[in-house]
């Protein structure tokens, strides 16, 4: 492979602006940010840092060509024309992982997945001179397809099982929330550790584990492994070199302590095992506790939360009871910020307060808002 990669990082609706924000960070150079995904370039170092940093993004797509295709015969012939001896090579192999098309004459995916397998193995004959046959007995090369008003956009996935499998969350409550989404719901408060902060309705511990993770300044993927770490095109040392360097940039000296709570003892103990995996247990401090009677002696603090949203668990009439009741109690809370997310339309109606922002977001398929009550700011100390 060469130097010089273009890159394709995929995520939740509206959570393109924190992603952008943090591949910024990364010193990566952004190309064009659309619904739901953001392009940028970078070296190869750059796709080992990618997926060991990005908190926001699902996957790490290495992006391999661009065309347009208004037929099966346009979709093989392009196909077809890369050199796809460059990415992949002898013995490797190459599933047409995923395909996808949007607004595009060209709308049958398995034609379209069977067509660009057809093409690739052409192409690697060629390169590798064989004429029966293409072995496929060594590491993976994932392909996916996205074609999007007939322009046809090839990548190979560098990661593998996607992002937001962080490796902690061993065991989950009926209906947790992504991790990738829990990483960008705190990005959008201004919680900093020193400051309170509690989940009330907590589950299985997502939204503080990230929280914590982020606070130590913990890589979201170091306690995992990438597809592309098998690669023969992608050297080894790469891949040592950024686990160690996260290692190294973990804030061991920092000190600080966030809350969870649930009423249900079960899940409160799964929490705890999911922050002990994800290597953040001494920065959470997890209790059973009714959200609806939450009480703090702090004057300041972050109240940032999931709570049920009435199509997944809940009935109703319940949700209903559970807003107005987290209303009255957060009320209380006089300087405190609250931060809640749900697919709930009346939401505002039954917590009995506007929010001062909103924010959508996608949780899956399911179109969300974040709702912001931020409280005001605590006197330097």
């Amino acid at each position: 492979m060469e130097k010089g990669y273009t890159l394709i990082s995929p995520c939740f609706f509206g959570m393109e602006k924190m992603l952008a924000n943090e591949i910024k960070n990364l010193g990566f150079e952004i190309v064009k940010t659309e619904d739901g995904r953001v392009t940028y370039k970078t070296d190869e170092y750059g796709i080992a840092k990618a997926n060991m940093w990005l908190r926001c993004a699902e996957r790490v797509h290495l992006k391999i060509a661009e065309f347009e295709a208004k037929s099966f015969d346009e979709l093989f012939e392009g196909t077809k024309r890369i050199n796809w001896a460059k990415y992949i090579p002898y013995g490797a192999q190459f599933p047409i992982t995923k395909a996808s098309s949007i607004k595009s004459k060209l709308h049958s995916i398995p034609d379209i997945q069977s067509i660009v397998k057809k093409a690739v193995v052409e192409s690697l004959k060629k390169s590798y001179m064989e004429t029966g046959l293409i072995k496929e007995d060594k590491e993976k090369y994932p392909i996916y397809v996205f074609i999007h008003k007939d322009k046809v956009t090839l990548t190979i996935d560098t990661t593998g099982v996607a992002l937001h499998k962080r490796g902690y969350r061993e065991k989950a409550n009926k209906a947790p929330i992504r991790e990738t989404l829990a990483a960008g719901i705190m990005y959008l408060t201004p919680w900093r550790p020193g400051r309170t902060l509690v989940d009330p309705l907590c589950g299985s511990g997502t939204l503080l584990i990230e929280a914590a993770m982020m606070g130590i300044n913990m890589a979201p993927g170091l306690n995992r492994e990438f597809i592309s770490e098998k690669w023969r095109t992608l050297d080894k040392k790469i891949w040592w070199d950024t686990r160690r360097e996260a290692y190294d940039m973990i804030n061991e000296d920092i000190e600080f302590k966030i809350y969870g709570y649930d009423i249900d003892e079960d899940v409160i103990e799964i929490a705890r095992e999911n922050a002990e995996i994800a290597g953040v247990a001494d920065y959470i401090e997890f209790n059973v506790g009714d959200a609806t009677e939450f009480t703090s002696a702090e004057e300041y603090g972050f109240i940032v939360t999931n709570p049920p949203y009435g199509e997944r668990l809940e009935d109703v009439d319940s949700v209903k009871m559970l807003y107005k009741q987290l209303g009255y109690a957060f009320r209380k809370l006089n300087n405190w910020s609250y931060y809640l997310i749900t697919s709930y339309e009346d939401f505002e109606n039954e917590f009995g307060q506007d929010a001062i922002r909103k924010r959508k977001l996608y949780n899956g398929m399911l179109k969300s808002y974040l709702y912001q009550y931020p409280g005001p700011k605590p006197p330097r100390k």
